[in-house]
């Protein structure tokens, strides 16, 4: 059986990149994609947020 991995000191890991839980409400941390809706995020570059699914991309002004 192969050794699990320990986490780093200040790294997220899961979930918990993308959620944000607050008493007994759930908010998203990253854009989600008006095309393909929730569970889908957009990432994040330096002049645009995109899409990986469906290639919708929004410019940063």
């Amino acid at each position: 059986m192969a050794a699990a991995k320990k986490a780093k000191k200040g790294v997220v890991n899961g979930a918990a990149k993308y959620y944000e839980v607050s008493g007994d409400t759930i908010k998203t941390k990253k854009s989600v994609c008006p095309r393909c809706g929730n569970g889908v995020f957009l990432a994040e570059h330096g002049d645009r947020q995109s899409c990986g699914k469906c290639g919708y991309t929004e410019f940063k002004k």
